[in-house]
């Protein structure tokens, strides 16, 4: 089986995908020109994935932080561990779990091949044992009381325990002490049969490599199970369109009170593919970047500052909001200006001007990940977990017409459904 060429003219790119027959959906993207490459092998297991129908039928639920846990704990082998491989390669190597995903990576500027080989075998691999499972279990509940002492950390499960009743998004990623302590080698392999099964996995690479000979060592390498052609089905609880709570605060030993101001989506019948996500981003460019109106209100009237007011489209499966961020003096009064600007542009429509800079501005940005291997992976690998398409996306961006996204704004920013998480000083 050949690998199918994806290109895109306008931007002389191009890349390889191939869906191999294990189930593994493979993307290679060569650029000859840089001496650094970088991979990344992701399966869709993440800290929401805490229910879920299992091979057998049977329906399974597993402690919070499992995801993590794992992640963990893939690293470990029985005679070795994946660290002291990469350091025989000189590659740099590292993993993560979030809400929707397990991912683990690494760089090199050299030995490549021996490199990957090392990471499609650890990950396939699983080896875990009650003296190897229980000692992780203080190296990470360390994490979680780390996790615990952030404002940052603090300021964001305060805003999602706020707006959601039921979802498991709102628990941390890592899970509690306790809920760990509830893991055992049997769940984990249980999560690994149903998770890292090949069909529900991506390896992404981008770099300075040759894809023919990359696809045959991936090819020799991949090790078929007798449950390639499951997909793993989550189960999610029912969740109301209305928030938990308005408001919520909490006090840390910090210098200027933090925020995190969230918009509940109704994700009832949307799809976000490559043209919607396209839609929100522009949409929220228009009305929050540094160009905007709503942006110079709120730095004339010294309530935020240049370098921590954000914004993000926070989604996944069956959960969407639009999140607010910084540091200000009263995090309300910036909320009741967004709030304000919000209803003001629902009655008016986006300022066609700065929609059409938005777009251009937008796609400037994205012309330059070309420039980044680990943007360019990551990218392919969220876009692939997600059914987009990793060039639809910008071209979607430079289409973008303003009624359209006048449409997909009086949907996605409802200020009936709205809660304000602040992390005030002591």
């Amino acid at each position: 089986m050949k690998p199918i060429e994806v290109k895109n003219e306008l931007l002389s790119e191009k890349y390889f995908y191939m869906k191999h027959p294990s189930g593994l959906n493979i993307y290679v993207y060569p650029k000859e020109e840089y001496s650094s490459t970088y991979a990344i092998f992701g399966t869709k297991f993440g800290s929401i994935n805490n229910k879920f129908k299992m091979i057998s039928g049977d329906i399974k639920e597993v402690p919070d932080g499992i995801a993590h846990y794992l992640e963990h704990k893939l690293f470990e082998g029985k005679d070795t561990d994946a660290f002291s491989e990469y350091a025989k390669t000189g590659a740099s190597a590292n993993a993560f779990t979030s809400f929707d995903k397990t991912a683990y990576l690494f760089s090199c500027t050299d030995n490549f091949e021996e490199s990957l080989k090392i990471l499609l075998n650890f990950v396939q691999s699983p080896y875990f044992t009650e003296e190897t499972v229980k000692k992780e279990q203080g190296i990470i509940g360390q994490e979680i009381k780390m996790y615990e002492d952030s404002p940052e950390w603090n300021v964001l499960f305060n805003l999602l325990n706020a707006m959601y009743h039921n979802h498991p998004v709102k628990t941390d990623i890592a899970g509690t002490v306790e809920s760990i302590a509830k893991i055992t080698p049997e769940l984990l392999y249980d999560c690994y049969e149903n998770f890292y099964s090949l069909n529900n996995m991506s390896l992404c690479i981008a770099g300075n490599v040759d894809s023919e000979k990359i696809f045959q060592i991936i090819d020799q390498d991949l090790k078929f199970r007798t449950s390639k052609n499951f997909k793993s089905e989550s189960i999610f609880p029912e969740e109301p369109r209305e928030v938990v709570k308005k408001y919520v605060s909490k006090n840390f030993e910090i210098a200027s009170p933090i925020f995190n101001f969230g918009f509940k989506e109704d994700i009832t019948n949307i799809e976000v593919n490559s043209e919607y996500l396209a839609y929100i981003d522009v949409i929220l460019y228009s009305i929050a970047s540094k160009s905007s109106r709503m942006y110079e209100k709120l730095l004339n009237e010294e309530l935020i500052n240049t370098s921590s007011f954000s914004y993000e489209y926070f989604h996944g499966p069956n959960y969407a909001s639009i999140i607010f961020s910084g540091e200000s003096k009263d995090p309300k009064k910036v909320s009741e200006i967004i709030t304000e600007e919000i209803k003001s542009l629902h009655k008016s429509g986006l300022d066609k001007t700065m929609f059409e800079i938005s777009k251009k501005s937008l796609y400037g940005q994205n012309i330059s990940i070309f420039n980044s291997m680990p943007s360019i992976a990551n990218i392919l690998l969220d876009f692939s977990f997600s059914n987009r398409k990793f060039f639809d996306y910008i071209t979607n961006i430079s289409k973008a017409n303003i009624d359209n996204a006048n449409k997909i704004f009086d949907k996605i920013l409802n200020p009936e459904y709205t809660s304000l998480s602040v992390v005030n000083p002591l």
